[in-house]
């Protein structure tokens, strides 16, 4: 059988846009050439062994990143206020000043277009994601470098929990129907859905630090002032999980390959782990990738609520004081990491599934 005639351009167009994000990705941290090796051998991997699927989704990551950036631009430049507004009695011609100093155009369409391509010149050609206008001689990769380790921890905590948790209910509740365990399963499950993570947040905080004591009420420094935060990030995605684990395990449940299973002897124990886990797993494994982007999205309100020093943090700081380059660097990383953590759900579903391997 003949390959595909789009598969050979589809490789050497995906591997040269694996390589261009991978040299993009290493170039803070190795240099330019450290950069540009990483560059060639992420390229010529992805070229080799990455399946076509994936090539395809990379092919649209690259466009994708452009029209966040520019449309997250044109948002900052059509709301009101600037980063200089609070100067209130600098003069018209300092205030030029610092606009030229910090290449920020008039407002509007037209000087969004021009922040936006200024933006992209530096961040492509240089590797610069601008200074910040509000912490004075700091750069944007100074402020976030150090952020990016603490919401990486809290937003992977926050997701094993969300897994494990909505694994351990939805599968015990699609393994007992319409009993008492499903009922109360699924009473959690609308719970978390209906309370946003900052609800959530606040009653924790309420219950287990002021009342009890057990943990503390925000900071960062101990593993134990991850766990309100993580926590309150999982309760939500976790009720999602365990609403998807107990439709994929009710379903497995009722196939004919099951009942041969149990036919043969297998024991109850193995008909689960072997039949029932899989199937209860393929649909979580579909929802990680939304669940992540919004773990990641949420830890910005949940590490504002408990003092954490991550990205949120400077995302929220550089909102409200219109801190565009900062605002920049944050979307630019968190959309970096939505997309690394979809491309890996891809590998996930065709690990747990075999039938989709080899699909496009």
């Amino acid at each position: 059988m003949s390959a595909r005639p789009t598969a050979v351009p589809v490789k050497v167009v995906g591997g040269l846009f694996v390589a261009f994000l991978a040299w993009l990705a290493a170039r803070p941290f190795l240099g330019g050439v450290g950069g540009a090796l990483v560059g060639a051998l992420g390229g010529a991997a992805g070229a080799w062994r990455l399946p076509h699927r994936v090539l395809v989704r990379v092919l649209w990551t690259v466009p994708l990143f452009f029209l966040l950036i520019f449309t997250a631009v044109q948002l900052m430049f059509h709301v009101p206020g600037d980063p200089f507004a609070s100067e209130k009695n600098t003069s018209a011609e300092v205030r030029a000043e610092q606009q030229k100093h910090y290449g920020i155009p008039e407002k509007g369409f037209a000087g969004g277009c021009k922040f936006f391509a200024a933006y992209i010149e530096k961040a492509v050609v240089d590797g610069y994601l601008g200074p910040s206008i509000k912490v004075q001689g700091r750069s944007v990769v100074d402020l976030l470098l150090p952020a990016l380790p603490v919401s990486l921890a809290l937003g992977l905590l926050a997701l094993t929990i969300a897994v494990f948790l909505g694994l351990l209910l939805g599968v015990v509740a699609g393994l007992r129907p319409s009993t008492w365990v499903d009922y109360v399963a699924m009473a959690f499950a609308v719970i978390g859905i209906s309370l946003p993570s900052f609800v959530i947040g606040s009653l924790l905080i309420l219950g287990l630090s002021l009342t009890l004591g057990w943990l503390p009420v925000a900071g960062w420094g101990t593993f134990a002032h991850l766990i309100l935060p993580a926590v309150a990030l999982a309760l939500p995605y976790a009720a999602y999980v365990a609403r998807l684990a107990r439709g994929g395990t009710i379903e497995v449940m009722s196939e004919d390959y099951i009942r041969t299973a149990r036919a043969k002897g297998l024991s109850e124990q193995g008909v689960v782990l072997k039949h029932a886990l899989r199937g209860a797993i393929v649909p979580v494994v579909s929802f990680l990738g939304p669940a992540a982007a919004g773990i990641l999205t949420g830890s910005f309100v949940v590490e504002t609520l408990f003092g954490i020093p991550g990205m949120g943090r400077w995302f929220v700081n550089g909102a409200i004081n219109r801190d565009y380059y900062v605002v920049l660097g944050t979307v630019l990383i968190e959309c970096g990491l939505v997309v690394a953590f979809n491309l890996l759900v891809d590998f996930g579903l065709a690990w747990v599934d075999p039938r989709l391997r080899g699909k496009t």
